[in-house]
């Protein structure tokens, strides 16, 4: 299992606690650090079968500075979360082949099945 963690977010930690509680241990991804690929990215939305502005945080600055009232397409909403991971909404938490946004936290109880 592998989360897309940021230590400085409250529903990020609490995620964490909740898998930790749960007997998971999983790869933390400092995803602000080192950002994840196009690639990677794709995977993601797919696994979450939402579309990249869905994963966008629009209380963020950045988002209401540069991208907010704009129509963007999948590439360019993929190409801004790369280049500003903390659009990203968060935790992602991923377990296989699925994944969920830990908003809330218990979310993440429907991977441990």
């Amino acid at each position: 299992m592998k989360i897309y963690h940021n230590p400085r977010c409250r529903k990020s930690r609490e995620t964490l606690s909740l898998l930790v509680e749960n007997g998971v241990n999983p790869e933390i991804i400092l995803y602000l650090d080192h950002s994840p690929s196009k690639k990677d990215l794709k995977k993601i939305l797919l696994m979450l079968d939402i579309k990249a502005e869905e994963l966008i945080r629009k209380g963020e600055a950045i988002y209401k500075e540069h991208y907010k009232g704009q129509e963007l397409s999948e590439t360019k909403w993929i190409e801004a979360m790369i280049k500003y991971p903390k659009l990203i909404e968060r935790p992602i938490v991923i377990h296989g082949n699925k994944a969920v946004i830990g908003r809330p936290p218990e979310n993440v109880l429907s991977l441990l099945d």
